[in-house]
C-alpha cells in the first residue's frame, strides 16, 4: 500500500509529476564551460561537453511510489491496510513488468533514440551551437558559444520547442549597475529532498557531473562563493568553480558594471 509522505518530499512530487510528463530534462555531465564578463556589459558564454537527458520515466516512477493512491488519500488515518488489495496491486505490477519483451524494450530505445537524434538536429539549427551531436544512451556532445551585450537576463540552455526549462546558467539584471551569475546546473539538484538529479538512459553510461566553470571579468566583483577567491591575470580578476557530484553550492558571482 502507498503511503503520503510528509514534508517537502511529498509537495515537490506532486508538483514535478505533470512537468515531468510533459518537459524534457537535461543535466550537464563532462564539460569545460566559461564565461567573460566585461565591466562594459560586454560578455561571451561558452559550454563545451556532454549534455544528459534525465531518465523522466524512471523519475516519474519514482515520484508514483511517493504519492498517495486515491484510497490511501481517502481512508480514515486508523484504517486498516487491505492486505488482499495490497497483494493484487503487487501482483497486476509484476504482471505488467513481465509483459514487456525485450523486442517491447528494444524498440521503446530505438523511438527514445530517434527523438533525441531529431532534437540534436533541431538544435544544431539554433544560434550559438556550433556543433550537435547524439551520441546514444541519452548523451550529446555540445559546442556552444555566444556573445553579446548585456541590455537583459541570459539564461542558458533555453529552447521553447524542446522544453528545455532548467535553467544551467543565468545572468540577472540587478539595479542599474548590478548583475548576478549564477549557476543552477553546476551543482548537485535535490529537486525537492528526493535525491540528486542525475541523467541517462541505462546505468553503465556516464551521468555525474564533472566539469569546471570559469569566470573572467574587469568588473568589479562584489561576492562570490568559490573558496578559493578570485586570481588576478593580467587586467582580469579570474574565479574558476570546480563542480562535482558532490557540489551543493551553485556557483555564484555578483559584479558591479557599467550602469545603464
Amino acid at each position: 500500500m502507498k503511503h503520503w509522505i510528509a514534508g517537502k518530499s511529498s509537495w515537490a512530487a506532486a508538483l514535478l509529476l505533470p512537468l515531468m510528463l510533459t518537459a524534457c530534462l537535461f543535466t550537464p555531465g563532462k564539460f569545460e564551460s566559461s564565461l567573460t564578463l566585461h565591466k562594459d556589459r560586454s560578455f561571451t558564454f561558452t559550454y563545451k561537453g556532454e549534455v544528459m537527458a534525465v531518465d523522466l520515466e524512471g523519475m516519474t516512477k519514482d515520484l508514483g511510489k511517493m504519492m498517495p493512491s486515491t484510497d490511501d488519500a481517502d481512508a480514515a488515518p486508523d484504517a486498516a491496510p487491505d492486505a488482499d488489495a495490497d497483494a493484487d496491486a503487487d501482483s497486476d505490477t509484476a504482471m505488467a513488468e513481465a509483459e514487456e519483451t525485450p523486442e517491447q524494450k528494444a524498440a521503446a530505445k530505438a523511438a527514445k533514440d530517434d527523438e533525441y537524434r531529431e532534437l540534436a538536429a533541431n538544435l544544431a539549427k539554433e544560434y550559438g551551437y556550433k556543433t550537435v551531436e547524439y551520441r546514444g544512451n541519452g548523451v550529446f556532445y555540445v559546442d556552444y558559444a555566444i556573445s553579446g551585450v548585456l541590455t537583459h537576463e541570459f539564461v542558458y540552455p533555453y529552447n521553447q520547442d524542446a522544453a528545455m526549462i532548467f535553467p544551467w546558467v543565468t545572468i540577472e539584471l540587478r539595479g542599474g549597475d548590478t548583475v548576478r551569475v549564477k549557476a543552477p546546473g553546476f551543482a548537485k539538484q535535490d529537486m525537492g529532498g528526493m535525491g540528486p538529479m542525475t541523467g541517462g538512459g541505462s546505468d553503465d553510461m556516464p551521468s555525474k557531473l564533472d566539469g569546471v566553470f570559469t569566470l573572467t571579468t574587469d568588473a568589479e566583483i562584489v561576492s562570490q562563493n568559490e573558496e578559493g577567491g578570485a586570481k588576478t591575470v593580467g587586467a582580469n580578476r579570474v574565479v574558476t568553480w570546480r563542480v562535482t557530484p558532490r557540489t551543493t553550492d551553485a556557483p555564484m558571482a555578483v559584479l558591479r558594471v557599467a550602469a545603464r
